[in-house]
């Protein structure tokens, strides 16, 4: 009867923590929340929809980096009973949430923007301009601070900051020719364009997350082209049962079955084990199960997807 035989478990144990980073998006999160309230103050005071619109892009961002700020430091937990790969999907917990807020609060902007594009309110364009400065210093602020960010993660707070800063760049343009020619309707019209701006990241951000809460094959790996080099190894006679997922942006796992062409000892087996290890460190795939299998050996997970 076939014995089953060695489950390798083959771990990347390079976690940098950058401390720096968590720093960081920490001020940037404190930057965004303290102009969310002066944004909403200010769009109230002003009359302008635009900044409303983009007060709360600043508070689904004061979300965003909440949680990037706080799962990253979360993220360091290592493995527990009840969570085995540690808590870095929880992450996407807080995407999720935060995509949520963000579509509701986009909405209730252009249901209310919609009706002013026919009865445009008065906006006062020099405050709107005060209030764009300030947007594009502070976020400004929070740009260069991220800008040469080493995690994924920061690398996208940086990137998302950077077109809140845009945002704000047009608002100013908005005051600029409210303030010259006088046409208060381009302020809804700037408030709806923002809230379809926020859509579409939302959109975009959901397409990203998807997959990987679906367990999907990480973006950039080919399934095919990896069993196609395992197989290759010497003394692998066939690669199947390979499955491949991501625990988060950064860390993706592989459980796979590995079929000998012939039964050999465990010192023969490590250097196979050192060559598939080699494979799949190339393609950045940093926690791995195998399975190996002698000759004959029936298995029952040779028809699993």
């Amino acid at each position: 009867m076939g014995k089953k035989h060695n489950h390798s478990h083959c771990h990347g144990h390079s976690h940098s923590h950058s401390h720096g980073g968590d720093g960081n998006i920490g001020l940037a999160f404190f930057l965004n929340l303290a102009f969310t309230f002066i944004g909403l103050i200010g769009g109230i005071l002003t009359n302008s929809m635009a900044i409303l619109s983009d007060a709360l892009h600043d508070f689904g961002d004061s979300l965003t980096l909440a949680f990037a700020w706080y799962f990253q430091k979360k993220s360091k937990k290592g493995s527990t009973s009840k969570y085995t790969y540690g808590y870095k999907r929880f992450s996407l917990l807080g995407v999720i949430i935060t995509a949520v807020i963000l579509v509701v609060g986009s909405v209730y902007i252009i249901v209310e923007a919609i009706p002013m594009l026919f009865s445009p309110p008065d906006a006062n364009p020099v405050g709107m301009f005060i209030l764009a400065v300030l947007g594009i210093s502070i976020k400004g602020i929070a740009v260069l601070r991220t800008r040469n960010a080493a995690s994924i993660n920061e690398k996208l707070v940086s990137l998302h900051l950077f077109e809140d800063m845009l945002g704000w760049v047009a608002v100013l343009i908005g005051a600029v020719i409210i303030y010259f020619t006088g046409l208060t309707i381009i302020d809804p019209i700037l408030s709806i364009a923002i809230a379809f701006f926020i859509l579409f990241n939302v959109t975009r951000l959901i397409k990203h997350v998807m997959p990987i809460i679906l367990q999907g094959t990480p973006v950039g790996i080919d399934r095919e082209e990896i069993i196609e080099k395992l197989a290759n190894i010497d003394q692998v006679g066939d690669v199947h049962d390979l499955h491949i997922w991501a625990l988060d942006e950064e860390h993706s796992v592989l459980t796979v079955h590995v079929a000998l062409k012939e039964f050999m000892p465990m010192e023969r087996l490590i250097g196979i084990k050192e060559k598939i290890r080699s494979v799949l460190g190339n393609e950045n795939i940093q926690h791995t199960t195998i399975e190996f299998e002698i000759p004959g050996e029936p298995c029952d997970f040779r028809n699993c997807v």
